[in-house]
């Protein structure tokens, strides 16, 4: 393990599709979707604390959720949590972590990774982030991972793939030619067939020098407002400055050395209950269950999330989303699940803030 690696990990989205258990008050990554004891959240830390020491990891996260994240990761001290005053999207979100990761190592080697994905293959995944890293380290590269797709998934963005220029460790490496971001149905199909494409993962790796030069290039005004106040740094003044903007459409898109790492590490950006029961273990009927206490009769193909410590009975019901927390209740359509936004919409609109 290098004491030049360094891990930011993205905390600070609501995560709205996973209402009502992913609240403004609560998101997804705080929670124990899963079922397994741990939140996303930790569960990401875990896997990279095997490749990066404990004090080069920073979280990026709404400030109001700093002492969530430190009762959740103990481990980690409050400088390492990084308070975004306003939510301006991935590109601000990844400069602020470099402006802190730039005060302790020019020489860093970087991964940036969602706090809130699944990750079934760890050891493939480690494997694909060495391999990442010796790339990185000895190429002018921004490095993206790139999930072999196996169905033609709307939900994610798409890379198109150039020429394989190198393979590490059994681990292709190739030109980036494209991004498109979720495509119509026959589109993804079309991709999917083509063999061409890949999911844009979302985790990135790069060396400091790699992505500081990018953003000097692509997006000097944000890489400029971290860097004048390094003598008075006010976190407010610079996020009201800086654009809203994604570090896909900001840089990837744009500059010349992008590269993707073919991988297949059973991924998941877990963006909605569709995706969660993709993943999740199934009973004889094809339905995902999460509690401990709910019995089911006459009842298939349903993803059902109900508090461990509640009894719930479900009869007759076929290809629903049924969720239920303390004050909110969810049910409807898995084919219906886009829909979940516009419910999350109307309730703040009809009821107010405090039910999402």
């Amino acid at each position: 393990m290098s004491n030049n690696n360094y891990c930011v990990i993205m905390a600070g989205g609501i995560g709205s599709r996973f209402w009502p258990l992913s609240t403004s008050a609560t998101p997804k990554q705080f929670l124990d979707i899963l079922g397994v004891g741990k939140t996303l959240l930790q569960l990401t830390y875990e896997r990279m604390v095997k490749l990066v020491p404990p004090e080069n990891f920073y979280v990026v996260t709404n400030a109001q959720y700093e002492k969530t994240v430190l009762q959740q990761l103990p481990e980690l001290y409050p400088y390492q949590i990084l308070k975004e005053p306003l939510r301006k999207n991935t590109a601000p979100c990844i400069a602020y972590g470099n402006h802190e990761i730039r005060k302790r190592s020019k020489n860093a080697n970087i991964i940036v990774t969602p706090s809130d994905h699944l990750i079934l293959n760890e050891d493939e995944f480690l494997n694909t982030v060495r391999a990442g890293w010796e790339f990185s380290q000895n190429n002018d590269a921004l490095l993206t991972l790139g999930i072999k797709p196996t169905r033609p998934d709307t939900g994610y963005g798409y890379i198109q793939l150039r020429e394989e220029v190198t393979e590490i460790n059994s681990h292709k490496i190739n030109k980036v030619k494209t991004f498109t971001e979720k495509p119509e149905l026959e589109m993804a199909k079309v991709f999917l067939k083509s063999g061409d494409f890949f999911w844009n993962s979302g985790i990135f790796l790069w060396s400091l020098t790699a992505i500081d030069n990018a953003f000097k290039t692509y997006l000097p005004k944000v890489y400029e407002l971290f860097e004048a106040q390094s003598e008075l740094f006010v976190l407010d003044d610079i996020y009201s400055k800086c654009p809203n903007i994604s570090i896909d459409y900001g840089i990837m898109e744009k500059a010349e050395n992008v590269f993707v790492m073919q991988s297949s590490f059973g991924w998941s950006d877990l963006g909605t209950w569709g995706a969660l029961y993709e993943n999740a273990e199934k009973d004889e009927k094809e339905n995902a269950v999460i509690g401990t206490n709910v019995m089911v009769y006459d009842t298939k193909n349903c993803v059902i999330s109900v508090p461990n410590k509640k009894v719930a009975v479900l009869d007759g019901l076929d290809n629903f989303i049924v969720v239920d927390s303390a004050d909110r209740l969810l049910i409807c359509k898995r084919e219906d699940e886009q829909k979940i936004r516009q419910f999350v919409n109307d309730i703040k609109f009809k009821k107010g803030d405090s039910y999402i």
